[in-house]
C-alpha cells in the first residue's frame, strides 16, 4: 500500500515513490508476463482491483492488454492517483485504434489483437502532440480500455471504495505488504488480508508480491516511525500463507520469477497466489 509523502521530510516512508516504474528496463511487466504463461486467461473477463497502484503502469498493462472487463487502482497518495490518469490517456494514445463493423468470427478475432495493439504509434507521438481525447464510452465499449479502468484515493485498508460493493475477481497487491505492516503493524496487515477476502468472490484470486525481512530493514533506516514500528512486528513474511489459510485461502502457490525481471537494481521475488474458498 501506498500513501502520502511526510511532509517533513518528502520521502516515500508509504512505499510512494515517484518515477518508479520508469526505471523499468521492460515495455512489459516481468510478473504480468509470469502470470499469463501460467494462466492466459487469469485476468480476462474479470474484475481486478490493483491495490498500491502508484501512477497505473500495472493497472493499466491490466486493463489495456490482458482482457480484464473491470480494473480499480487504488492509491492513498493523490499525486499518483493524478500520474495514473495521465498514464491512462498515454496507454490510450500509443494503441492502435480499433476498428468497428460487421464481420465473421475470424475477423473478429483479428480486430480483438488489433485493438489489444498497446504499442502501435510511437511515444514520440504523444510528447508532440498530446494525448488523445478519451472517447465516449457506449455500452458495446464499457469493458474496453480505456473504459475498463478507473482510480481511486483512498487508504484501502480502512476505507471502502464504491467498487467494492460488487466485489473482485482479482485483487493485485504487488510490493505493498511491507508498506501496510510498518505503518500500521500486525493489526493493519491482518485487517487487509481480512478485507481482501471480504472483497474477493468465491474462487477469486489475491496475488501477492511479500518483500522479504531484509527489506524491512532498509525500510527502516528511512524514517524513525518505521523502526519503531519494525520492533513491535511479531507477523514475518513466512507466516502469511499460515495466516491467509485461517483467514478462508486454499493453500499458497508460488511462481518464480527469475532473473528477468530487474527494477530499481534488481530483484527477484516470488509471486504467491492464494485462492479464496
Amino acid at each position: 500500500m501506498t500513501t502520502q509523502t511526510n511532509p517533513a521530510t518528502d520521502l516515500p516512508v508509504y512505499g510512494n515513490y515517484r518515477d518508479y516504474y520508469y526505471k523499468r528496463p521492460l515495455a512489459s511487466d516481468a510478473r504480468l508476463a509470469l502470470l499469463s504463461a501460467y494462466s492466459p486467461d487469469l485476468f480476462s473477463g474479470k474484475r481486478v482491483l490493483d491495490v498500491g497502484c502508484n501512477e497505473g503502469w500495472i493497472t493499466c498493462e491490466i486493463a489495456q492488454s490482458l482482457g480484464a472487463s473491470k480494473v480499480v487502482g487504488v492509491d492513498v497518495d493523490s499525486a499518483l492517483i493524478e500520474r495514473a490518469w495521465h498514464r491512462r490517456r498515454t496507454c490510450f494514445s500509443r494503441q492502435r485504434t480499433s476498428v468497428t463493423t460487421k464481420c465473421t468470427p475470424e475477423q473478429e478475432e483479428t480486430l480483438r489483437i488489433r485493438r489489444i495493439d498497446a504499442t502501435y504509434f510511437p511515444a514520440s507521438c504523444e510528447h508532440m502532440f498530446g494525448p488523445l481525447p478519451t472517447p465516449r464510452s457506449t455500452a458495446s465499449t464499457a469493458h474496453e480500455f480505456p473504459h475498463n479502468i478507473s482510480f481511486r484515493v483512498a487508504d484501502w485498508t480502512r476505507e471502502r471504495i464504491p467498487e467494492d460493493g460488487d466485489g473482485y475477481d482479482v485483487v493485485v497487491a504487488f510490493s505493498v505488504s511491507k508498506w501496510i505492516h510498518l505503518n500500521t503493524g500486525d493489526d493493519g496487515l491482518l485487517t487487509f488480508f481480512r478485507k481482501v477476502h471480504s472483497t474477493l468472490q468465491p474462487g477469486g484470486m489475491l496475488i501477492l508480491e511479500p518483500q522479504d525481512r531484509s527489506s524491512y530493514q532498509k525500510a527502516g533506516r528511512m524514517h524513525e516511525k518505521l523502526r519503531s514500528m519494525l520492533h513491535t512486528l511479531e507477523l514475518r513474511p513466512e507466516d502469511f500463507p499460515r495466516i491467509l489459510t485461517e483467514i478462508g485461502f486454499k493453500p499458497v502457490e508460488h511462481l518464480t520469477i527469475g532473473t528477468s525481471f530487474i527494477l530499481n537494481g534488481g530483484f527477484d521475488r516470488p509471486l504467491d497466489l492464494y485462492i479464496k474458498i
